[in-house]
């Protein structure tokens, strides 16, 4: 279970408690059992900080408080705040990244259930699309992302296996293979019922809940040899 400890204090030296994290940061390498930190200041208070810590587990958050390096540094960092920095440890109990299930809910609910009505609630109506498959680079509109759905719905039954999915700040990457059977036409080809399949990744960008931006990067090629589009 994943492990966070938030660490609360005051300091008029935010600077120089900045330099000693980079200091940590390069010192531990290779040995820190921390995976990601994030240090907020109070908007009502400019000389009270929180930092959270986060870490795969208890033992591991405990491995790193034994490092000699991290003992030396946060003995340097408690001397430059006002009074004893409070600690919270936190077991996770729920960790959810609401983007990424707003990606989920594409490739799941509309791509391959069909729902087409969830295209405007999950995409900003001035979206803008990037896709490798196409010939101009962008194209605009929740509308045309219906129209690019329908259009492989009606060629292929497909389903999606998601194999992962990275979120940092407004944007989500989700890796994918897609599988489908030829049932219709497609790039001018009848259909020839063939088994196919292809991967991909796809990075959502984010704005005000809605996916306002979409990179699409997969193996078209892939797919043309599989169809006998292409002989290579």
């Amino acid at each position: 279970m994943a492990f966070m400890q938030i660490v609360d204090c005051k300091t008029r030296s935010y600077d120089e408690m900045s330099r000693l994290m980079d200091q940590w940061v390069e010192a531990t390498e290779g040995k820190r059992t921390a995976t990601h930190a994030v240090v907020g200041r109070d908007r009502s208070d400019g000389d009270h900080y929180v930092e959270i810590i986060e870490f795969p587990s208890y033992e591991e958050a405990m491995k790193n408080s034994g490092l000699p390096e991290t003992n030396r540094i946060f003995e340097e960092m408690v001397a430059l705040c006002e009074g004893e920095p409070a600690f919270t440890d936190l077991e996770v109990v729920r960790d959810e990244q609401l983007n990424k299930a707003t990606a989920r809910r594409f490739f799941e609910d509309i791509a391959v259930g069909g729902d087409l009505g969830l295209m405007d609630e999950l995409f900003a109506a001035d979206y803008r699309g990037h896709d490798i498959g196409k010939e101009t680079d962008t194209t605009i509109g929740s509308d045309a992302m219906k129209d690019d759905v329908t259009n492989w719905r009606a060629a292929f039954d497909f389903h999606f296996a998601l194999h992962g999915q990275l979120a940092e700040g407004d944007q989500v990457a989700t890796s994918w293979t897609w599988r489908g059977t030829h049932t219709g036409a497609f790039m001018g080809l009848e259909p020839t019922g063939r088994d196919v399949e292809m991967t991909g990744v796809t990075v959502f960008a984010f704005r005000d809940g809605r996916i306002q931006e979409g990179w699409w990067t997969y193996d078209l090629m892939r797919l043309a040899r599989q169809l006998g589009l292409v002989r290579l």
